[in-house]
């Protein structure tokens, strides 16, 4: 019943995308055969695409060189099976029309472009950056809003223009925590675009007012619990959705207690799925969340 509902949804990126982590070796390298098992975890826990140098994937640390290997490397290893979103996103805007240019974004089918960052933009400024990147792209756009981390919230209005005069722009993945903004956008968005919720713990919530899904960082370590409560949700079953939201909330706020993506790093290598490595700034997070992580994890998987 939930799968066929998604179906109805004609999107691709309906339901569960997940922020694909990077793997690091000890010495810092990336971890390709840990990259490997991370991809293969997600899929054969059922979500519906993936979504590949996002924030959690550590791209600011990552060479250009490094990306386009990343995501060679996820293509080949998905080999179709879910959709991949690529994460083309900066505060430059010349920068990121020439990456949409001259980035090969063959067996991507969308692209996730996060809210120009550090400059802090007006929302005229905001308003024509996303004008040049549609332009510039050959693939479908999902907005990310994030002030958290770019120092700027896109308002509503500002999303409402963007879709109606960008139908190439076809969702955003909100994560500004604001629920009266996000039912803002819900209200007036365009027949086709979607609401996707870019923070875990409030994937219930925007659901419940009209999204149509999430994309997760906790469905790294569980993926099979993670999208099978989204489901849940879009076929209208929050009852049960809803044990299943509650049963990985503490792991999901631990995941974020000390830096992201340290935490779920954590239960990936309790997992024994690849090492919980970080490359700086980021740096491990303390032994109290450390071992709350574990405790936690082994609970969700006895």
């Amino acid at each position: 019943m939930s799968t066929k509902l998604i179906s109805r949804i004609k999107s691709p990126f309906a339901g569960t995308g997940v922020a694909l982590i990077t793997p690091f070796c000890a010495n810092g390298s990336i971890d390709f055969p840990g990259l490997t098992k991370v991809i293969q975890h997600i899929i054969k826990g059922k979500c519906e695409y993936i979504v590949v140098m996002g924030t959690t994937a550590e791209s600011p640390s990552l060479s250009k060189q490094e990306k386009k290997e990343v995501l060679a490397h996820a293509i080949t290893i998905i080999n179709g099976r879910v959709p991949v979103v690529y994460g083309i996103g900066g505060f430059n805007t010349a920068e990121v029309v020439n990456q949409l240019i001259t980035t090969d974004l063959l067996g991507v089918s969308g692209i996730l472009s996060v809210s120009p960052y550090y400059n802090k933009p007006n929302q005229r400024g905001i308003y024509e950056h996303y004008k040049e990147v549609a332009d510039a792209s050959p693939l479908p756009i999902l907005l990310y809003n994030v002030p958290g981390r770019t120092g700027m919230n896109m308002t509503a209005d500002t999303t409402l223009k963007i879709a109606h005069d960008f139908p190439k722009v076809v969702a955003i993945k909100e994560a500004s925590g604001n629920l009266e903004q996000v039912m803002a956008i819900i209200k007036d968005r365009p027949k086709d675009f979607l609401l996707i919720s870019g923070d875990d713990l409030l994937t219930l919530p925007i659901i419940a007012s009209g999204g149509e899904g999430v994309i997760s960082v906790v469905a790294n370590s569980y993926p099979k619990q993670f999208s099978e409560m989204v489901r849940l949700f879009l076929s209208g079953n929050f009852k049960s959705g809803n044990k299943i939201h509650y049963e990985l909330m503490r792991v999901t706020q631990l995941f974020f207690a000390d830096g992201n993506p340290g935490g779920v790093k954590v239960a990936l290598a309790n997992q024994k799925i690849c090492k919980a490595g970080l490359r700086l700034p980021l740096y491990e997070v303390n032994d109290d969340v450390r071992m709350a992580i574990i405790a936690e994890d082994r609970k969700i998987r006895r």
